[in-house]
């Protein structure tokens, strides 16, 4: 099944998203997850249906932690924003909703191998050769404006830390590593790219390894934080790394005045920002 949706085109039988007709990486599990979205346009699809359509009812994985995860990787792809949605919404207490306009149009097999057919004629309005021309020069242009990867920073968002004890905090917390990587991901494409699923940064603290992970993920800096509870009450500790010496480029305790954690998420989203913004993007080099 293709649905198409604003300037996005989804295939829900191979998981392939397109933007303009060009691929957007999207891995299996959150391409799953849009597949459902999608399959009931604006419909609440709740928490329980979106774990049954992505890793089934017999496996055991953190399903609050990994759902968010789904969720935040399908916005980031579609270019949306949690706090102001176009395409999905989150209705809290509930699930979610997909709330664009989109259609759907069932493709044949020899459609899929590029055979055409009635039905798939009236999509195709621009000739071939005007097609491939347009297609090149947007090659061009963005080999041109974006550069290689090489190029880019590296920042590891690992899952942060409840370490208060109070199991009603956990879901909160590994929310908020998504929501970090979210934010970054929108502040500058061209020159910082974010890993955040990696199973090095999903380890807890107690066995995280700063060097296993600059090893595996290949990244310049990470961002750990922990939600603690000190003396004067609730706190979230911060800490911006730099990979390759393992320093300290920025850390930061920020005090929480509520217990049911009102205002943390962009009180973290924006420190990170700040740091962010601080030791990569406004310096020539590491």
């Amino acid at each position: 099944m293709i649905h198409r949706f604003g300037v996005f085109e989804f295939d829900s039988d191979t998981g392939e998203l397109r933007k303009n007709g060009r691929a957007v990486a999207l891995e299996p599990q959150p391409a799953k997850a849009l597949t459902l979205l999608l399959s009931k346009p604006d419909e609440i699809v709740t928490r329980d249906e979106l774990r049954d359509a992505v890793w089934g009812a017999n496996t055991h994985v953190d399903f609050d932690r990994g759902i968010a995860y789904c969720l935040s990787q399908i916005r980031a792809a579609l270019g949306d924003s949690g706090d102001n949605p176009r395409f999905v919404q989150t209705v809290p207490r509930k699930g979610f909703r997909f709330i664009a306009p989109a259609s759907a149009r069932e493709i044949t097999g020899e459609l899929r191998r590029g055979r055409p057919d009635e039905k798939f004629n009236k999509w195709v309005t621009i000739p071939l050769t005007l097609a491939l021309a347009v297609a090149a020069v947007g090659v061009v242009f963005e080999t041109l404006r974006t550069p290689p990867l090489s190029e880019r920073a590296v920042i590891a968002v690992s899952v942060f830390d409840n370490e208060t004890g109070v199991a009603a905090y956990d879901r909160a917390v590994a929310n908020l590593s998504d929501a970090v990587l979210e934010r970054l991901s929108k502040v500058d494409p061209e020159r910082i790219s974010l890993i955040g699923n990696s199973f090095a940064l999903r380890q807890p603290r107690n066995i995280r390894n700063l060097k296993s992970i600059a090893q595996s993920v290949k990244a310049d800096y990470v961002l750990l934080g922990q939600l603690q509870r000190g003396e004067d009450g609730l706190r979230f500790i911060t800490h911006f790394i730099r990979l390759r010496d393992e320093a300290h480029l920025k850390a930061n305790r920020l005090p929480i005045a509520s217990e049911d954690l009102a205002g943390l998420e962009a009180a973290v989203v924006e420190e990170f920002e700040r740091a962010v913004r601080e030791h990569v993007l406004t310096r020539p080099s590491n």
